[in-house]
């Protein structure tokens, strides 16, 4: 009996909430935990009992929920399983003795079995093409650890730990309960009962286990699992003693790496399905072995005997980089939990409720044996970072263990019958090379100019991707800009750096970001954009964290705050795929809006931060997680590490949106070497000076402006007002798309640069003049003016590049056919829009720095001025001499009222 669709959505989806309720549920020590440990005064291994308890109860229960699974169905057995573990929860909070403790938290952790009834159930309802993607998915329920650790501490704090348990029972029984009513037998056990079959016996059903392999996977997930478990447990301990923060903090920072361990897990099952999980396997390995070799490397004081005397220095792990560094390790730990069980339906798919329960139970082992050899390591060695020497220890013998297995197998195939091998080599006896069945979110037919097409579905798939990109652009902006107006606050909150210092800080994020886009330019048609925007968006979450804790010690080291705008960068290089992306979607006739409108709006991030920014820095909007806030010399206050954290829960969102909901198009892949041909291309080159000119000007500008502004006119309170500009500049790039679409983008680029030109020349005259009444008004109008006309150019040079790029496809393919000939065009085009963009963004580095290098050597900015007057000249120049003029590539175009594409395209098209 086949599984409908909806079927299939509705049991993973109840799945993986119920399941991210019981992990929830299952990690509640890790909270409360410490505060019981404070109350009984336990001892490192009496602590590390406590909370490792409910994890053996919730792995030794697995592998038989697992067979009741397989045999009763998943649906009544997840539901009993999470009932049982509410009430053990609930009595809980009545417990006052250690004894009792013990004996409620092995109830508490039947909501860890859970997962082998999760497993056994989900993989029923789905294809084995699509079951890691499916397991994955339902992995994510992981996140309940991160849900404990964001929301316990607060509850914990206004009303004792016995109300965390009290709270948590309560959504345990009330999701079991919604959970029995929406959800549905598996199509399995439906079809079993019509035929009037018995299940198999629990001896048949673990007659798999005495194969060596199951087992080398049950050692695979004793790392990924419960290394993931244990440390998910042992963190806020050993961030409270070893960094010495407050219970908040310490659970808000541990779930920085919960949170990577869980979510991505979906994506770990997507790249299982796609590459194999032998592949995804190593990288979960190799990475991890690095990451653990970093993190137990104990704080070090060495003295070096000298010619002129000794040397002392000391290696230590600070804060930032152990978040940063757990964050990775949560992520390649998370691709691993769903590699290892890709493996089993397909080795095993009749025994998936055994064979995964197994599996589950040596993983679940993991996470309660590991927090207890943590706390007697700590006790005998006296070394904090002695728990991760052990996680090195585990994942080098798995690694090793999984490498012979497989060379061993390897070597019993000979030559031909090697490379006949399916992906996943482990699977030679039973395991078929297939097909990758494309995912839904691939469009294998797309066709925007075709209007049939596009008015039935694709304008709907278009905008909806539009949409989505929008406010991840955004955010990338966002971040990408946060020092912009995080730079003028260090000095009052105690951070004594010099204005070239300060300047430096606002300027190497447009370095390193406009560096990236130079890469990101050509990933949309190699990875597809609906993978690469999730995971860039998911990658600001680095500096949004790292920003918000920096900020708040004024003894961190300026080396910290450097890297931290460096990784900003990773903001800036977001525009450079996302533009490339969304101009795939579009038709020619409404490509130049579309561009306008992501970009536009995109934009707007600048003048969001320049606006969020000084409102959220004045309140502890976050509470006591988002740490204390800084005194100033008139005694009030500031939280100016909510420059960063405000980002995080967006980011969170835009990911999974990005995630869920957009596309890839499998007409566009392209490998580097297929898009680099965009180098032979002269126009290429050219709108890179362009775009540089007038996108290049605006994210420029957007970073300097603030502290130039603070610097010229010191008495006027102008970070209240310089988020006008990015605004303006980014609502006017929204909205004036269509006038290029309508009268041409190399005539209105000539005249944006005219109109730029004379307004850098009145913020000459008006700085001249600074001491004067009236003074800031008029150098803030010039600069309106100028960001006004750096949005126009930002769209109307990109409204130029593909219809550029159609004309010269013409002429460069003669003989090619009309639809190759648009194809090639629009992917040279999508090449050299995120390319150009790349160059551009350098402005983001020069004009900063260029206004500190003047200051500096001359005392003011005027110098930096003039150059970029002379600059905008030759804009003016190079766009008449190319484009523009009577015999220029778009003279005819734009003229002939036909648009910007050629007849034989239109036709064509």
């Amino acid at each position: 009996m086949p599984a409908t669709e909806s079927g299939q959505k509705r049991a993973l989806g109840l799945s993986t909430v119920a399941f991210t309720v019981c992990f929830a549920v299952w990690t509640i020590f890790a909270i409360i935990g410490v505060r019981i440990k404070q109350d009984l005064g336990l001892s490192e291994t009496q602590f590390g009992l406590l909370v490792g308890l409910p994890i053996l109860t919730g792995s030794l229960s697995r592998i038989f929920l697992g067979i009741w699974a397989d045999q009763y169905g998943g649906r009544v057995v997840f539901t009993l399983t999470m009932l049982a573990a509410a009430a053990a929860t609930y009595l809980l909070s009545f417990a006052s003795t250690y004894p009792l403790m013990l004996l409620a938290a092995l109830g508490v952790g039947l909501a860890g079995g859970s997962f082998a009834v999760g497993i056994a159930y989900v993989s029923k309802w789905y294809p084995p093409e699509k079951q890691g993607t499916a397991l994955g998915i339902f992995g994510v329920g992981n996140v309940g650890a991160a849900v404990t650790k964001f929301f316990a501490p607060f509850v914990l704090v206004a009303f004792g730990w016995q109300m965390v348990a009290v709270v948590w029972a309560s959504v345990l029984a009330v999701t079991a309960i919604v959970f029995f009513f929406t959800s549905q037998d598996d199509p399995e056990l439906v079809a079993r009962r019509a035929r009037g079959e018995k299940a198999r016996s629990a001896l048949m059903q673990l007659e798999p286990l005495r194969h060596q392999q199951v087992w080398r996977f049950a050692l695979y997930y004793f790392f990924v699992f419960g290394g993931f478990v244990a440390l998910a447990l042992w963190l806020p301990h050993y961030l409270i003693d070893v960094y010495g923060l407050g219970i908040e903090s310490a659970g808000m920072l541990a779930a920085l790496y919960s949170i990577p361990a869980s979510l991505f897990r979906a994506y770990g099952g997507h790249l299982s399905d796609r590459y194999g999980a032998r592949t995804i396997m190593y990288w979960t390995f190799f990475v991890s072995l690095i990451c653990l070799f970093m993190l137990s490397y104990p704080q070090t004081d060495y003295v070096i005997h000298g010619i002129d005397g000794p040397i002392a220095f000391s290696t230590q792990m600070d804060l930032i980089p152990f978040v940063i560094t757990i964050f990775v390790l949560g992520f390649f730990m998370s691709l691993g939990k769903a590699a290892v069980y890709k493996h089993i339906p397909v080795y095993y798919p009749g025994n998936v409720g055994s064979v995964g329960g197994l599996v589950g139970m040596i993983g679940g082992l993991g996470g309660f044996v590991m927090p207890i050899a943590f706390g007697v390591m700590a006790d005998l060695t006296n070394i904090w970072t002695s728990c991760f020497m052990l996680l090195f220890l585990v994942v080098a013998v798995s690694l090793a263990w999984m490498h012979f297995a497989i060379r061993s197998m390897e070597q019993r195939v000979a030559g031909e019958a090697l490379a006949k091998l399916p992906p996943l080599a482990e699977l030679e006896h039973v395991h078929k090379p297939e097909e990758h069945h494309a995912s839904s979110a691939l469009i294998d037919d797309w066709r925007p100019e075709d209007d049939a097409f596009w008015q039935e579905k694709g304008r709907r798939t278009a905008r909806r991707n539009l949409w989505i990109s929008i406010p991840a652009l955004l955010l990338a902006f966002a971040v990408w800009m946060v020092w912009s107006v995080v730079v003028a606050k260090l000095p009052a909150i105690g951070f004594t750096y010099s204005t070239d210092q300060l300047f430096w800080l606002a300027a190497l994020p447009g370095l390193s970001g406009a560096t990236l886009r130079i890469f990101y330019s050509f990933m949309v048609p190699i990875f597809g954009g609906r993978l690469w925007t999730t995971v860039t968006t998911a990658s600001l979450l680095v500096p949004a964290f790292g920003i918000g804790y920096a900020v708040q010690n004024p003894e961190t080291p300026y080396l910290i705050f450097l890297v931290l705008a460096l990784l900003c960068g990773l903001g800036g290089g977001n525009f450079a795929s996302s533009m490339a992306n969304i101009s795939f979607f579009f038709p020619k006739r409404e490509k130049g809006n579309a561009l306008a409108l992501n970009a536009g709006l995109g934009n707007t991030g600048v003048s969001v931060v320049q606006f969020v920014v000084p409102l959220v820095i004045t309140g502890g909007v976050f509470g006591v997680v988002g740490g204390e806030g800084q005194t100033l010399s008139d005694g009030s206050m500031l939280w100016v590490q909510n420059a960063g954290f405000v980002w995080v829960p967006f980011l969170i969102l835009s990911t999974i949106a990005a995630w869920l909901g957009m596309n890839d198009i499998a007409s566009v892949k392209a490998s580097f070497a297929e898009q680099a041909v965009i180098f032979q291309r002269k126009h290429n080159w050219i709108m890179c000076w362009l775009y540089t000119g007038t996108f290049g000007s605006f994210i420029g500008y957007s970073a300097g402006f603030p502290l130039l502004a603070k610097t010229q006119f010191p008495d006027v309170d102008s970070l209240k007002f310089v988020f006008l500009g990015p605004l303006v500049g980014a609502l006017s790039r929204a909205a004036t798309g269509w006038i290029s679409d309508r009268w041409g983008g190399g005539r209105v680029t000539l005249w944006v640069f005219i109109l730029m030109i004379a307004a850098v020349a009145g913020v000459l005259y008006f700085l001249g003049i600074k001491d004067q009444p009236g003074a800031f008004w008029g150098f803030f109008a010039m600069f309106m003016i100028l960001f006004f006309a750096t949005g126009v150019g930002n769209a109307s040079t990109f409204q130029m590049i593909p219809a550029i790029m159609r004309k010269e496809t013409v002429r460069l393919m003669p003989s090619a056919p009309a639809q190759d000939q648009v194809r090639q065009g629009d992917k040279e085009s999508a090449a050299i829009i995120g390319f150009t963009s790349a160059v551009a963004a350098y402005g983001a580095f020069f004009i900063p720095k260029a206004y500190g290098s003047s200051i500096a050597s001359t005392g003011g900015p005027e110098m930096a001025l003039w150059g970029f007057m002379i600059f905008y000249v030759t804009c003016v120049l190079a766009t008449w001499w190319f484009y523009t003029r009577r015999g220029g590539l778009l003279h005819d175009v734009e003229h002939g009222g036909g648009g910007a594409t050629p007849t034989s395209i239109k036709a064509a098209a």
